[in-house]
């Protein structure tokens, strides 16, 4: 497959694709087109020119194809979740340029399905990355059928993988700290609760500053839009002395927003909204979302460079990355 091809297929002109595969600008088209050109690409199983030599010469050779795989710990797919669809489009473009494809994707929810045993059992690659919080079960699972295996999300892991980590504890509790330090002392929670970090943060912050944890402004919700339009529909029709909520996502965050303001209350002169992974449509929405960004690009840059790294056997011993953060300040809280 060549670059033509995928432009074909796409409806995009070459020059686009040239520029989404090698990573030349991230505005060269929208993120929908951006994944429609990744999907084609790694169906086609396209590797650059700088590598294409190669790969024919090891073919000839009948040597196997250099490749990897990525496992979405907690989404059906990358597809629908800004988050992790910006993840996994960073790791494909770090991974071509070193020869290397993704040649498929599953989420962990499908580890039982038969079909995607067979795609395991019949699709070999040389490592896998597992995208996001992970339990036992699942790292079972990939050390079972994975040789080389990376791990990339906000909780850190007590195993002895590789890990790529942007520390979600410390995100969380500074969020909080910042609506404190604003003066809210009525903070709502929106997200998961269960075995999440962000959660956990959330309330040892309140209790650190001696504030009162109170189940009427926090909700249990999945971490999508709708689920952030109820979570925050629910507490304010519990509480209506909220002054502030720490969205778990920004894609909950947005959900949230849209109930916050047709309940009538104004953003932030009521209720102030602040959220985590600054995706790129947080600063188009109105009021534009303040939120922790999270390095995800750099996150899936370095999650490729160091499973190939690691296939190459460039290093034996587990190696963990911890990668900086700051508060995108923008008008949903000052």
């Amino acid at each position: 497959m060549t670059l033509k091809d995928i432009a074909k297929e796409a409806g995009v002109s070459i020059s686009t694709v040239s520029r989404i595969i090698n990573g030349n600008s991230s505005n060269a088209a929208s993120k929908e087109v951006q994944d429609k050109i990744w999907k084609i690409a790694r169906a086609g199983g396209y590797v650059p020119n700088a590598s294409a030599q190669s790969l024919k010469q090891k073919m000839k050779e009948n040597a196997p194809h250099r490749s990897i795989a990525c496992v979405y710990a907690r989404a059906s797919d990358a597809q629908n979740d800004a988050f992790f669809s910006t993840l996994t489009r960073s790791i494909e473009q770090e991974a071509l340029k070193e020869g290397y494809i993704v040649k498929y994707s599953f989420s962990a929810f499908d580890i039982h399905n038969p079909a995607t045993q067979n795609q395991i059992m019949n699709n070999e690659v040389d490592g896998a990355a597992i995208l996001g919080r992970c339990d036992k079960e699942i790292l079972k699972f990939m050390k079972t059928h994975f040789r080389k295996v990376i791990y990339t999300g906000l909780n850190p892991l007590d195993a002895d993988y590789d890990q790529v980590i942007c520390d979600g504890n410390a995100i969380a509790s500074d969020a909080v700290s910042h609506l404190i330090t604003l003066g809210h002392t009525r903070i709502g929670y929106i997200g998961e609760t269960k075995n999440e970090i962000r959660y956990d943060a959330y309330c040892d912050t309140l209790k650190k500053h001696h504030l009162s944890y109170d189940k009427n402004v926090v909700t249990n919700v999945p971490i999508s839009s709708e689920g952030g339009y109820q979570g925050a529909k629910r507490i304010l029709e519990r509480s209506s002395d909220v002054t502030a909520f720490f969205c778990m996502n920004d894609i909950t965050a947005i959900g949230a927003i849209r109930a916050i303001t047709e309940a009538g209350y104004q953003i932030p002169s009521d209720i102030a909204v602040i959220s985590m992974d600054d995706i790129d449509i947080a600063q188009y929405v109105s009021p534009m979302l303040t939120t922790m960004h999270i390095p995800i690009e750099e996150m899936g840059k370095m999650t490729a460079k160091i499973l190939i790294d690691r296939i190459n056997n460039g290093h034996t011993l587990p190696l963990k990355m911890s990668l900086p953060y700051y508060m995108a300040r923008r008008e949903s809280c000052p």
